[in-house]
C-alpha cells in the first residue's frame, strides 16, 4: 500500500496497535529524563522561577506532553520542596495507557488540558507528529511516496498550496534530489499548546534545525530496540524527524506568545544549575560515598548538556 509519509506515520504510530499504544518508549531510546534525574531538577527549578513570575498562584500546573511512561512527571512531584510541591497541579498528555503504578495526583489525559497556570513541557513530542515528505524534481517538489510494508519510495504528485506556502517560508528547495520534511503539522500542534497555556511558560524540547542550515536530505529516522533502523511506517518502529522550532516559534507567537526565546539545552540547562562540575578531590578523602555519589551527578550531568548529545537539543521556550 502506498501512501503519504504524513498518513503512513500516523497509522504506524497511532492508529490500531501503533507503535506508540504497544510499545514504551525506554525500550527503544534515551532520552533526558531516561539519562539523569537531574533533568527532572532542572524542570523543578523552571517551575520555582515560573511561580515567582505569577506571583505564587494558589494552584501552579506542570503539564508534561508526550509523558511516555509518566517518569517526569513522578521524579518532578518527588523533587519539589513541599511548599511547592503542596500548590502542584500536575498532568501527563500521552496516548498510550495510564502506567501501573502512577501517583493518584497525577492526571492522565490524551489531550493537553486548556486554562493551564504554570509551565507545560514537551520534550521529545513534536519530533513525533507525523508529516510529509518532498523531493525536489525537475518539475518542481513533490509528495514522496512510501510502501508501507516495506519503506520503498516513489514520487508521487505535487504538494498542495498550503504545503507549498510552508516550503517556501521555512524550508526552500533549490536542487533536483534535495528533501524536505513539511513542518505546518508541528506548528499546529505547538500552536494548540500556547492556545492552552493561560499564563506562565511551554518549552518545546527536541532535535532541530534553523531555516538557514536545514539538512539537504532531510532528517526521517526510524528507531528499534535502541539502535536505528530504516523507517519502514509498519508499526514495529518509532518514526521520527527533527524539528524546524523556529517555525514553531512563529505559530507560538501567532496563538499569543509574547516573548519567545530559542536556545540549546546546552545553554538551558547551564542556566538552571547543571554544569556537570566534578566533586572536589578532597571529599574523595574525608566522605569517599559522597564524592563517588557525586562524580556520578557529575557524569549524568554531563551527559544532559554534551553538546554532541542531548545537549545539542533545540529549546523553545514562549511566555504568556
Amino acid at each position: 500500500m502506498w501512501l503519504t509519509w504524513r498518513v503512513a506515520t500516523e497509522r504506524a504510530l497511532y492508529g490500531e496497535a501503533g507503535f506508540y499504544l504497544r510499545e514504551r518508549p525506554s525500550g527503544h531510546f534515551r532520552t533526558s529524563v531516561n539519562a539523569s534525574a537531574a533533568f527532572a531538577d532542572a524542570v523543578v527549578a523552571l517551575l520555582e522561577e515560573v511561580d515567582a513570575e505569577l506571583g505564587g498562584p494558589d494552584v501552579l500546573d506542570f503539564v508534561d506532553i508526550g509523558a511516555g511512561e509518566g517518569l517526569l512527571v513522578r521524579q518532578v512531584l518527588d523533587a519539589a520542596k513541599p511548599a511547592l510541591r503542596d500548590r502542584l497541579r500536575l498532568t501527563a498528555v500521552d496516548l498510550s495507557p495510564r502506567p501501573a503504578g502512577l501517583p493518584e495526583r497525577i492526571a492522565w489525559h490524551v489531550n493537553v488540558p486548556s486554562g493551564i497556570t504554570g509551565l507545560a513541557i514537551a520534550n521529545e513530542w513534536l519530533d513525533n507528529v507525523p508529516l510529509d515528505v518532498v523531493e525536489q524534481t525537475a518539475d518542481g517538489p513533490r509528495l514522496v511516496m512510501v510502501d508501507v510494508h516495506t519503506g520503498e519510495e516513489r514520487i508521487g504528485g505535487p504538494p498542495r498550496p498550503a504545503d507549498r506556502a510552508w516550503l517556501d517560508r521555512w524550508w526552500p528547495l533549490s536542487r533536483v534530489g534535495s528533501r524536505a520534511e513539511i513542518g505546518w503539522p508541528r506548528d499546529e500542534a505547538w500552536a494548540s499548546v500556547l492556545l492552552r497555556l493561560t499564563r506562565g511558560r511551554a518549552i518545546a524540547v527536541d532535535y532541530a534545525h534553523p531555516v538557514d542550515n536545514r539538512p539537504p536530505c532531510g532528517t526521517l529516522t526510524g528507531y528499534r530496540d535502541g539502535a536505528v533502523v530504516a523507517p519502514i511506517p509498519d508499526g514495529t518502529c518509532d518514526i521520527t524527524a527533527h524539528v524546524a522550532l523556529d517555525s514553531c516559534a512563529e505559530a507560538g507567537r501567532r496563538a499569543g506568545a509574547i516573548s519567545t526565546t530559542l536556545s540549546t539545552q546546552r545553554e538551558a540547562l547551564r542556566g538552571l544549575g547543571i554544569v556537570g562540575a566534578r566533586p572536589p578531590l578532597d571529599l574523595a578523602r574525608t566522605d569517599p560515598r559522597a564524592y563517588l555519589r557525586a562524580l556520578a551527578r557529575a557524569s549524568q550531568e554531563g551527559e544532559l548538556i554534551d553538546p554532541a548529545g542531548l545537549g545539542g537539543f533545540g529549546w523553545l521556550t514562549q511566555r504568556r
